[in-house]
């Protein structure tokens, strides 16, 4: 496909939404097709989440460019998957490109990864993705690899960066399931979980709804309220199917009910899941999260954020430092999410769309991390986790 083409849309006729159980909902994963960032015939493979739920498609990038797009344009989304997707476009830069020395190979990464991370600047899984491809192939080069070793190599460290993620969501999703109570057999825990941070947002299983995956097969009672989260409705669309396909009790919620539930005694705990993560423990997410930790303050709701270490950035202080995306005015004035074009204001009319929003650490119970549960204070125990998560690689990669 030409450099300045959309990523090409690959059909998958024979998936129909009714059976899409399989690839979403019972985790039968033989085939890495069953994620939703893969890579399948020399191709970076992705879900195509703005075409959910109406349909399933795939959308193959051959290129470091088109990769770029499907991160700007939330093909993919999510800070964990929107890392795994940028992992695999650092390749794709160097996967077919001549180059006569190493070093010219180092510096087309270190162009891929400046395109890649201004796709999406807040999410910091980004950034930390690219930087671990850069900085271990340029360590492999210091050892004296060569070129086609070097090369085969980024496409190695990306595949290393998926599987990892499919395991770390799963040590957070046991962690998270331990702070909360499966309710009775005449009520249950009822979670208020915001966005979308499922087997769609990561490589697979998920961070937030990862721990309400692990608290079902722990067989525990509970229902999920699920914020629509305007603008591009992330909870409507891919939260309420996710949760769909895995048979768990739900309601979609607007997003401002959220605070009548609260007060009504309907909501016991509220998790949402991180783009970043400040020293201090500042929350950097989707859009509304601020106010959804503030009301369930109020109303002595527990409010549990979950998020893999790499979404942990301590070389910010808090999250005053943190750069919040905007994004086009047409996602609040029309429905163009789903290519309806449907008009739902007026013409011209002036719009703030902030795609995230930042929540003072004061606000947070507790950080739910694959290595532990940080309690404030937050510069403490963001350290430890990052250090654990740090000694866990250096083990493995010593093996």
């Amino acid at each position: 496909a030409d450099d300045d083409d959309y990523a090409t849309p690959v059909p998958t006729p024979e998936l129909h939404l009714e059976d899409s159980r399989t690839i979403m909902g019972e985790q039968k994963q033989t085939s890495k097709f069953f994620r939703s960032v893969f890579w399948k015939d020399d191709k970076l493979n992705l879900v195509d989440q703005p075409k959910l739920p109406a349909s399933f498609e795939i959308v193959t990038c051959s290129t470091v460019k088109e990769t770029a797009k499907c991160i700007n344009t939330m093909v993919v989304r999510g800070a964990p998957a929107i890392g795994a997707a940028g992992a695999y476009g650092m390749f794709l830069a160097v996967q077919k490109k001549d180059f006569k020395t190493e070093e010219e190979l180092l510096e087309e990464l270190k162009q891929a990864k400046e395109m890649l991370d201004a796709a999406r600047p807040t999410a910091v899984n980004l950034s930390w993705a690219t930087h671990r491809i850069l900085e271990h192939m340029s360590a492999c080069k210091s050892k004296g690899m060569k070129m086609e070793e070097l090369r085969k190599g980024v496409l190695v460290e990306a595949e290393r960066i998926c599987d990892e993620d499919v395991q770390i969501n799963k040590r957070l999703g046991k962690f998270g399931a331990d702070l909360i109570p499966g309710g009775t057999s005449e009520k249950p825990t009822n979670l208020l979980h915001h966005c979308n941070t499922g087997r769609l947002a990561t490589v697979d299983y998920g961070t937030a709804l990862g721990i309400i995956y692990t608290l079902q097969e722990q067989k525990k009672n509970i229902h999920v309220y699920v914020d629509e989260t305007r603008p591009r409705l992330q909870g409507a669309r891919l939260t309420a199917w996710e949760l769909k396909q895995a048979g768990i009790p739900q309601h979609l919620i607007v997003d401002s009910a959220s605070g009548f539930l609260m007060r009504k005694g309907q909501i016991d705990v509220c998790v949402f899941g991180a783009d970043r993560v400040t020293a201090n423990g500042d929350v950097a997410n989707k859009i509304g999260t601020y106010n959804l930790s503030v009301v369930a303050k109020e109303n002595n709701v527990k409010v549990y954020c979950a998020c893999p270490t790499s979404t942990i950035d301590l070389t910010l202080k808090s999250g005053d430092e943190i750069e919040i995306e905007q994004r086009g005015g047409e996602e609040v004035t029309g429905l163009t999410i789903d290519s309806t074009g449907g008009c739902i204001a007026p013409e011209g009319v002036p719009v703030c769309n902030f795609a995230f929003d930042v929540t003072p650490a004061k606000y947070v119970d507790a950080i739910v991390t694959e290595e532990m549960v940080c309690y404030p204070p937050y510069e403490k125990s963001l350290p430890q986790a990052v250090e654990l998560a740090k000694k866990r690689r250096e083990t493995k990669a010593s093996k």
